[in-house]
């Protein structure tokens, strides 16, 4: 079982920046893909960005040029960031971390088994 706790979320003026954070309680999921997941209210859970074991990245376009994933290995725990800059007010949603247990990224939720609790980014003036 890989439980996933994100952190980093808030309230931020049209412009700024967040970084988001998602630790994963099982190192075997170093091998693994791990993606960000966003859902705004009213509208269906939608894909922003993953990343691969050995660091392949992919993103949606609406983020693509303004938000950075990346992972790293420290004290043996795997931990994905989202660095999100130029942030809009359509970028308000909750951001959910997953992991996909096959290689391989995916833009789909179903393929993704092991979800995190979510954090709300909140973008307005």
């Amino acid at each position: 079982q890989v439980q996933l706790v994100e952190s980093g979320g808030g309230l931020v003026q049209p412009g700024g920046s967040l970084r988001l954070s998602c630790v994963a309680s099982a190192p075997t999921v170093g091998s693994w893909p791990m993606a960000w997941f966003r859902q705004a209210p009213g509208r269906e859970r939608e894909f922003v960005a993953a990343i691969t074991g050995s660091g392949a990245m992919s993103y949606s376009d609406p983020v693509k040029g303004r938000f950075t994933i990346s992972r790293d290995n420290a004290n043996n725990r795997q931990t994905v960031y989202l660095q999100m800059n130029s942030l809009r007010p359509e970028d308000t949603a909750v951001y959910s971390c997953a992991v996909k247990p096959t290689v391989g990224i995916s833009r789909f939720t179903s393929m993704y088994t092991y979800w995190g609790q979510g954090t709300q980014v909140t973008v307005s003036s």
